[in-house]
């Protein structure tokens, strides 16, 4: 550290240390935008082919959702581990560039999920944490570092390279966002999460070639926290507190736009201005909005708005919040058109999301340059990462919100099962040899009602494995009937309602090839099957999922809707061409008993 200035020198040049860091940013957010943005599609599409398992279930989108904004919370919660790391023991330069090889770490290993030694939802897990470490580590530090390389003589020089690094930030964003869907669609996920590692080993080799360049501002060490945690400091702390607490709000909405609007982008008619949009690229409109409406905010609509009456930080902000309702009021008009049946235009959430955008300027940007000027100098990246808390705690929020709507699985217990009677040593020899040890695991593996799982050996191999359901008795309407093949794939679903699902489907099927090929809308499917009782009394019901896919589902014997004891069957048109002229079918394929 003695070789390093630790002063800026006079001068009225641009600091040299500058286009290492700027350069550093546009590969390391190209690093985590790229992961960020196609990690939900991966997570629901590609993560349970992975296995050598084929009996592993994909993800259920709300627990995709759930996870995708558990990571996003601590990415924003580790910038006050960073800022603390920072200007108390090693100093911005070494833990940025500390931070960044436990990052590179985590691209590597989310880049070999699958190879071995790990399940690949434990290796993606293990990716997640550390680049959850590294990339949230070094946010509070990278802005101030680029403060840190200015004294009073270039000084004019700060708002120009500031700009430059915000561009840098949206470019690299914008590019990950667009180019990563299309690695993972073309090339899988390997190759998809490969190349942002990539991109972060560069930023850290960029970073660190700039290590003779840059201004080293020396850590505070204990006096930090003293000046911290002081009466003014925790006075700057709580009334800034108080304040990102409503911010939060904001990005529990926000952040939806990787999660939630991902997937409802599945279900739209992605063909919009002649480009056929991946599901996942449609967050690559936020960068370039950002930096298109940055300049005509600061420079047209603010200056606009204060000859009316002044704009105040907090004023932006709460005009923002307002805005983003809008935003988001517009994409529930899109859901409402999905549930319908019809397949609205991907340019409607894009135009929602230029909304949802205009809405983070005021908010986001604003209350970056308002806790900015708020802190005590010595106070800055403290402040930023309390900032980046809230980012943390709206992402919490969702993901409590998605982890409790989530409903268990009844023929989770039955797949574990059939994993483990699978299960074979690294020689390729099954674990579980003979049938009275899967006996034995079959009473030792509990359903979610908490009861035994029944095992019955049939000839050539095949076998079945019975849930007893809520009464938890045998030989009751509530029994599961999972069928599996010798190899352990799952042939077929068997329960107490498969006439009434079946006469159901039918009365579905034939309204279908009666109107147009078009299903019915939830109300009208409903009076169709309404007449068809389940076995504990209750008629069954209708939803239609969007144009293309329904469910009839059976109450089961709790007789309560969206309940683990449902009985659900998924019926789905096929499409074999994008014209829309073509005869559609209901196909039988798609009737597949499945438990909520």
């Amino acid at each position: 550290m003695n070789n390093y200035l630790t002063a800026p020198r006079a001068s009225k040049k641009m600091p040299k240390g500058i286009p290492y860091i700027i350069g550093n940013e546009a590969a390391e957010r190209f690093s985590f935008y790229g992961m960020k943005g196609i990690l939900v599609v991966f997570m629901t599409k590609y993560l349970h082919l992975l296995t050598d398992n084929p009996n592993i279930a994909a993800m259920n989108k709300a627990a995709s959702i759930e996870l995708y904004h558990n990571f996003t919370s601590w990415v924003y919660l580790t910038p006050i581990l960073g800022a603390l790391l920072a200007d108390t023991l090693l100093g911005k330069y070494r833990t940025i560039i500390s931070l960044s090889l436990v990052y590179c770490m985590g691209h590597l290993t989310l880049a070999f999920m699958g190879s071995g030694g790990l399940t690949p939802e434990a290796w993606m897990m293990t990716g997640l944490a550390l680049i959850s470490l590294g990339s949230g580590g070094i946010k509070p530090c990278v802005s101030a570092h680029v403060g840190d390389q200015f004294g009073e003589s270039n000084a004019t020089w700060l708002t120009k390279v500031f700009g430059w690094f915000y561009i840098s930030i949206n470019v690299g964003a914008f590019i990950s966002t667009i180019l990563t869907p299309w690695l993972l669609e073309w090339y899988g996920p390997h190759l998809a999460f490969g190349i942002p590692g990539i991109l972060m080993a560069i930023a850290t080799f960029v970073f660190w070639m700039g290590r003779n360049k840059f201004i080293h501002i020396q850590p505070k060490g204990v006096g930090f926290m003293r000046e911290t945690f002081s009466g003014e400091g925790l006075k700057t702390i709580t009334k800034l507190a108080i304040i990102f607490s409503f911010v939060a709000v904001f990005w529990a909405l926000f952040d939806q736009t990787g999660s939630s609007w991902v997937l409802q982008a599945e279900d739209l008619n992605r063909l919009w201005l002649g480009v056929h949009w991946l599901p996942s690229q449609i967050q690559a409109i936020n960068p370039i909005m950002i930096v298109i409406l940055v300049p005509i905010f600061g420079f047209g609509i603010y200056p606009m708005v204060d000859k009316i009456f002044f704009l105040t930080p907090l004023r932006k902000v709460s005009i923002g919040l307002f805005v983003m309702v809008i935003g988001f009021a517009m994409v529930s008009v899109v859901q409402q058109w999905i549930d319908q049946g019809q397949q609205p235009s991907i340019g409607w959430q894009i135009f929602a999301y230029a909304i949802l955008t205009s809405s983070e300027v005021m908010v986001s940007i604003t209350c970056l340059e308002f806790a900015y000027t708020q802190a005590p100098r010595n106070m800055k990246s403290v402040i930023m990462a309390l900032f980046l808390m809230s980012v943390s705690l709206g992402n919490f929020f969702t993901a409590g919100v998605n982890s409790f709507i989530q409903i268990p699985n009844q023929l989770e217990a039955a797949t574990s099962l059939n994993a483990a009677i699978q299960a074979k040593d690294k020689n390729g020899k099954k674990l579980v040899t003979t049938q009275e040890n899967i006996l034995k695991l079959a009473s030792q593996t509990k359903d979610i009602n908490g009861n035994s799982i029944k095992y019955i050996s049939k000839q050539e191999g095949n076998y079945t494995l019975i849930l007893a359901g809520k009464d938890g008795t045998f030989g009751t309407n509530s029994d599961i009937h999972v069928e599996f093949s010798k190899d352990g794939d799952q042939t077929a679903i068997k329960t107490a309602e498969e006439i009434n699902l079946n006469a159901a489907f039918e009365k579905i099927k034939s309204y279908f090839e009666n109107n147009k090929n078009t299903l019915p809308k939830t109300h009208v499917g409903s009076n169709i099957i309404e007449a068809i009782i389940d076995n504990w009394g209750s008629p069954l019901q209708y939803r239609l999922v969007n144009r293309n896919g329904f469910r009839i589902t059976s109450l089961g014997a709790d007789k309560d809707y969206m309940t683990e004891n449902d009985i659900v069957l998924l019926g789905s048109i096929s499409r074999p061409s994008k014209d829309e002229s073509m005869p559609r079918n209901l196909i039988a394929g798609a009737k597949i008993g499945s438990l909520n």
